[in-house]
C-alpha cells in the first residue's frame, strides 16, 4: 500500500473525504473490491467483517459514489495513448428497471479508448460519445462499427462538421474485439442486480472501467517502477 498521509492525498479527493472517519486504506480497499470483482455491497461488508473492520454496505456505496469520480478523472489524465484504429459498439445496462446503453470503444490492441452511459441509443448519443473520445485521444484514422445506422450517422456528421477524413468500416467480425471486451464489464455489473439510478450507474461503471483499464496496463506508471493492479488503483489517490 502507498503512503496515505494526509499531505500526500490529492486535493480533490481530500475535499470529498472531509466527513469520512475511516482510514483511507480501508475505504480504498472496499471501493476497489467493489469495482474490480463481481461482488455485491453486502459481499464487501462481509469480507471486511472477516478482517475485523465493521462497515455497513450502504457506507461502502457512499464511499464509491464520492471517490470514484475523482479516481477516474486522475486515470484519464494519466492514461496511455491508444491506437488510431478504433472499434466502437454499445451494450445494454439495466438502470432502475430499464435498459440503458453503454457506448464503448477499444483500439486494435484491445485497449479501452473511452466509454459513456446514455439513456438513448441514437445518433445524438453516439456523437456525444465520439466527441468525448476524440477530445481525450484526438482523431482516429479508422472506426469500425457494426451495421448501426445511428453510429454511421454520428461518424458521418463528425466528418462533415470537422472536415476530416475518418475511414469508417462496417464489419461485425472486426468488431469482435470490443464485443468480447464488453464481457469484462458485464461480469462485474451483473451481481449488482441493476442500478437504482442513472446518476449512480454512471459513477460505478466509471469505477469498473477504470479498474479494467488498469488491468490492461493503460495507466502510466513511474519509469522503472513495477506496480500491481491494486497498487496502481491506490496510486490514483495521491
Amino acid at each position: 500500500m502507498l503512503d496515505f498521509r494526509k499531505s500526500s492525498i490529492n486535493s480533490a479527493l481530500r475535499k470529498v473525504l472531509k466527513r469520512f472517519h475511516y482510514p483511507l486504506e480501508v475505504m480504498l480497499t472496499c471501493v476497489r473490491w467493489y469495482v474490480a470483482y463481481p461482488l455485491s455491497l453486502r459481499h464487501v461488508e462481509e469480507m471486511m467483517q472477516e478482517r475485523g473492520v465493521f462497515v455497513d454496505h450502504a457506507t461502502v456505496h457512499r464511499w464509491a459514489i464520492k471517490m470514484v469520480p475523482v479516481l477516474a478523472a486522475v486515470l484519464r489524465r494519466r492514461k496511455r495513448p491508444v491506437g488510431l484504429s478504433w472499434r466502437m459498439d454499445e451494450t445494454y445496462i439495466k438502470v432502475a428497471g430499464q435498459w440503458k446503453y453503454l457506448y464503448r470503444a477499444v483500439d486494435r490492441a484491445g485497449d479501452t479508448v473511452d466509454f459513456l452511459l446514455t439513456a438513448k441509443r441514437d445518433m445524438a448519443a453516439a456523437r456525444r460519445f465520439l466527441e468525448r473520445a476524440i477530445n481525450l485521444h484526438g482523431l482516429p484514422e479508422k472506426i469500425t462499427i457494426d451495421k448501426s445506422g445511428a453510429n454511421t450517422a454520428a461518424i458521418e456528421s463528425i466528418k462533415a462538421d470537422a472536415c476530416v477524413d475518418i475511414l469508417m468500416r462496417q464489419n461485425k467480425y472486426l468488431n469482435n474485439i470490443v464485443e468480447q471486451d464488453h464481457r469484462a464489464i458485464k461480469r462485474i455489473t451483473r451481481p449488482l442486480l441493476g442500478f437504482k439510478s442513472f446518476w449512480s450507474a454512471r459513477i460505478i461503471i466509471a469505477g469498473v472501467e477504470t479498474m479494467h483499464m488498469i488491468r490492461k496496463g493503460q495507466l502510466n506508471c513511474p519509469a522503472g517502477q513495477t506496480m500491481s493492479a491494486a497498487q496502481q488503483f491506490y496510486s490514483l489517490a495521491v
